[in-house]
């Protein structure tokens, strides 16, 4: 879809046309005047079309009155979406782990964005545990966690003694830690935001469709079950990353046991996605070279679709056939919601959100590469300081050798 108002990378007066032989990257780096990039108080993620588009057409903001082509975007959605005066902004990533590093690699290191006091916020959709919550909720995650970042053995060919396939690498039992760190098992969000935005989305006005509330009733027969049986609302819990599409009960049994084990018992396993680890190793890798702030980042995951069966209804029924009802509101609720964390953060910019909202809780990745001690894993790889950017490397650096230096 073109946009009468597109603009392409070479973007405003500050910039002059590059040479046929200069990269476009290099063109931009030595003649972009900093004063001229674009600072959004609010950039939205957005995983796919139907999450993006929800935000079209509104009466709070106009997302399409700028459409900057990013170099390194997705070729499916190659524009930053802006407001005129480029409060808020919008990014689609793609769908699946890659497409989101790579988008938001290329978004986080591009000279044409000041990212430093930027709200990030993922607003997508999900599966839901019914145990934690039904159709249609809208959750805010303190954690997320790459649950399928393990060794995995056929479910056909599992000892006898292991209660599901998936092993943490290096370990040799499903309940013992991971012993080899890749460094994006878990992130760790900013807590007292988190509470800011759940609070803001409270008072949004919910969307719910009547085949959600005929097929969430289906899960009253299990006690354990009762979540799924309510209305939706707004709620914390944590969100799960697979670029498999996983689903059933054994398979969400086994990685809410995952969310436990990765979180040291604090994670509560809720919603299930295909992007947000990778989002937030891009994030917080701008936040190590200054770019980003990675205590300003929001994870807004809505429920379309239970993440296993009802009692007595087939796995095959649940992921491939059954009406759940969820999508529609799923997808109406990111905005309804949304707005309302967007609106709060504008309206008190200047009294709050301008200056940070300081974190109570650790914030940052397994490696403690932003400083401070992990609450999960096997500590800090920085003796609890900021990681060191090291300017050349003699040797190959392995992860359980000495930290980087400077």
């Amino acid at each position: 879809m073109h946009f009468a108002k597109s603009i392409s990378l070479l973007l405003g007066p500050a910039i002059l046309c590059a040479t046929a032989s200069a990269s476009p990257f290099g063109s931009i780096e030595r003649r972009w005047d900093n004063s001229s990039k674009i600072a959004p108080k609010v950039m939205l993620i957005d995983l796919f079309a139907p999450e993006a588009e929800v935000w079209y057409g509104k009466p709070e903001f106009d997302l399409l009155e700028q459409n900057i082509t990013l170099p390194g975007a997705s070729p499916l959605f190659q524009d930053v979406h802006c407001t005129s005066n480029h409060d808020v902004c919008q990014i689609v990533t793609g769908e699946s782990e890659i497409n989101a590093a790579t988008t938001i690699t290329a978004l986080t290191f591009s000279p044409l964005f000041d990212l430093t006091k930027t709200y990030f916020m993922i607003a997508g959709i999900a599966g839901v545990s019914p145990k934690v919550a039904t159709l249609g909720s809208v959750t805010f995650a303190k954690y997320a966690i790459q649950v399928a970042l393990q060794y995995e053995f056929d479910a056909r060919e599992i000892p006898d003694n292991f209660t599901t396939g998936y092993v943490p690498l290096g370990a040799f039992s499903p309940t013992e830690y991971p012993v080899n760190i890749y460094g994006t098992e878990v992130f760790e969000v900013n807590d007292n935001l988190r509470q800011l935005a759940i609070g803001f989305a409270q008072t949004a006005k919910l969307n719910d469709s009547a085949d959600a509330m005929t097929y969430r009733a289906n899960y009253a027969t299990t006690g354990a079950y009762e979540a799924a049986t309510q209305a939706p609302s707004v709620i914390g819990c944590d969100v799960a990353t697979s670029d498999v599409y996983f689903s059933g009960t054994l398979l969400s049994e086994a990685f809410e046991n995952t969310t436990k084990l990765f979180t040291n018992g604090s994670g509560e396993y809720c919603t299930t996605a295909q992007e947000d680890n990778a989002v937030l190793e891009a994030l917080l890798r701008g936040a190590i070279s200054n770019l980003t702030d990675f205590s300003r980042i929001i994870v807004l995951r809505t429920a379309s679709d239970f993440d296993r069966p009802y009692a007595g209804e087939a796995d095959t029924v649940n992921l491939f056939y059954a009406e759940q009802g969820g999508f529609e509101p799923a997808i109406a609720n990111i905005y309804l919601a949304g707005v309302k964390v967007i609106e709060g953060i504008l309206g008190a910019w200047d009294s709050t959100f301008y200056s940070g909202v300081p974190a109570s809780n650790y914030v940052g990745d397994i490696f403690g590469s932003l400083g401070g001690e992990p609450d999960f894993g096997p500590g800090s790889m920085f003796g609890g300081a900021p990681v060191k950017r090291k300017r050349s490397l003699k040797g190959r650096n392995k992860y359980r050798s000495m930290p980087l230096e400077a």
